[in-house]
């Protein structure tokens, strides 16, 4: 067999598991954002704006809070799992498993602590109007819980079961808060953000126990029993730039609305922060496609297997192109209708939602750029590229937002979006020496085989020409 026909059957047997585990994330990814979407739809209608907005704002710190609780941890747990059940190496994969598990709880708590300490301390020289509702939201642990759902995501990736990881917190967790939001409506004829925080903290308390016993199974089941054995440093150097990186990206998705609440008030929070949420679904193939594709970026960069790999992310960038395409155009025409579901009172920022939009299609145009950098080792590259955007982003909004109020706001991170995926493609074309964007499935590639069966609708293997 020539080694054409070799390339040729490995990319689409990689392609193959790519369709089959895509449909699976794709399925649970629609039905947790659509049930996502229906929360915050009906957390808004049931709360009213004031409300809801600080809901939001306490939501948002304490996931801030919680990306610094996981120091990276997640994709660093996902990466040596996969090492050590190849190598077998028993003893170090029952110590990254206990210390990844560990270190975040100690690490949330830790960091709950401060946050409180900090919110009582800017209450008592000045009113602060989320004071209890920040108490609250911390003092229920939701800093630990959010940062544990990471881990324990990836750990579930790790041992391949796809559901285990994204149900329990992208359709659980959001089925049990909009029913705990309905329970509190129906019982006291209102909702406040204080009942509605503590109900989000026990509902993600419960998905997470639960997630955990069912990995613990797992993990007795699949892996050997060994004495834990720690490689503490080595671990740790590569979870520090995984961190930051993972970091910077969400302050980047996070800070206009935490900066929009603290300037402009609870209000405009809410407004915005419909936008910022409608918004998103542009882009909801992007980390899906990714979160299946991603290992598979890493082998065959380990290969130097340059063609397959720029094969693979064209076909990626394709699947990933035309659907986001279609939900931007409705979103921009439907603007005003799309944010009517939150109320009457949200179609205000349609604007707003239109500019978010176009900055969400720069980042689906720009292809894979993160997953390509953080699973192929550049990640120290790409760091310095979200540390700047990350600055940019808040001096942006710091400015814009007092003058411009929350158009202000999705401007500046309309901006920022543009500058970080430009930065990123130059970094993967000059370190990883391949063409990320759409622009190469579309036009550079456009002849192969592969791609063109993708635009057809299927993608056959050599030998037996089955559609994946």
């Amino acid at each position: 067999m020539s080694q054409t026909s070799v390339l040729e059957k490995k990319v689409n047997l990689n392609i193959e598991t790519l369709s089959r585990d895509t449909i699976i994330v794709l399925t649970l990814q629609v039905v947790g954002m659509a049930l996502s979407y229906l929360m915050q739809v009906f957390l808004a209608q049931w709360m009213g704006k004031n409300e809801y907005g600080i809901y939001e704002y306490v939501m948002s710190w304490t996931l801030l809070l919680a990306i610094v609780a996981e120091f990276g941890w997640p994709h660093t747990v996902l990466r040596f799992i996969l090492e050590y059940r190849v190598k077998q190496q028993w003893e170090y994969l029952q110590g990254i498993v206990r210390i990844s598990w560990l270190l975040t709880v100690l690490a949330g708590v830790v960091l709950s602590l401060a946050a409180i300490g900090i919110v009582l301390l800017l209450d008592h020289y000045r009113s602060f109007t989320y004071t209890t509702p920040m108490l609250v939201g911390i003092g229920l642990g939701l800093v630990p819980l959010l940062a544990l759902s990471g881990v324990q995501l990836e750990m579930a990736r790790a041992v391949d079961d796809l559901t285990l990881a994204f149900a329990p917190y992208r359709v659980i967790w959001p089925s049990l808060v909009l029913a705990g939001g309905f329970f509190l409506w129906q019982t006291n004829h209102s909702l406040t953000s204080i009942p509605m925080i503590s109900a989000a903290s026990l509902a993600l308390l419960f998905v997470i126990v639960f997630q955990l016993w069912v990995l613990w199974k797992q993990f007795n089941k699949e892996f050997e029993p060994a004495s834990p054995v720690y490689a503490i440093r080595e671990w740790i150097g590569v979870a520090l730039p995984l961190f930051l990186q993972g970091a910077f990206s969400i302050i980047l998705s996070q800070t206009d609305i935490v900066m929009v609440g603290s300037i402009l008030g609870p209000e405009d929070a809410a407004i915005y922060s419909a936008a910022i949420r409608t918004s998103t679904w542009t882009i909801f193939m992007l980390p899906t496609m990714n979160m299946v594709a991603a290992p598979m970026y890493a082998s065959f960069y380990a290969q130097k297997d340059r063609q397959g790999l720029q094969q693979l992310v064209s076909v990626v960038a394709l699947r990933i192109f035309w659907p986001s395409l279609a939900i931007a155009f409705i979103l921009i025409v439907f603007a005003q209708p799309a944010l009517g579901i939150f109320g009457s009172e949200f179609i205000v920022a349609d604007w707003e939602l239109k500019i978010l939009v176009l900055g969400q299609l720069v980042n689906v145009l720009s292809g894979p750029v993160y997953f390509l950098t953080a699973m192929t080792g550049h990640q120290n590259k790409s760091v310095v590229a979200f540390g700047w955007a990350t600055l940019m982003h808040l001096v942006l909004n710091a400015i814009a937002i007092p003058v411009f109020g929350t158009i202000g706001a999705a401007m500046a991170t309309t901006f920022t979006m543009v500058v970080l995926n430009i930065w990123l493609n130059i970094l993967v074309i000059k370190n990883i020496e391949i063409n990320p964007s759409i622009f190469s499935g579309l036009f550079s590639l456009r002849n192969q085989p592969e791609l063109e069966a993708v635009k057809n609708g299927s993608v056959a293997t050599p030998e037996d020409g089955s559609q994946p």
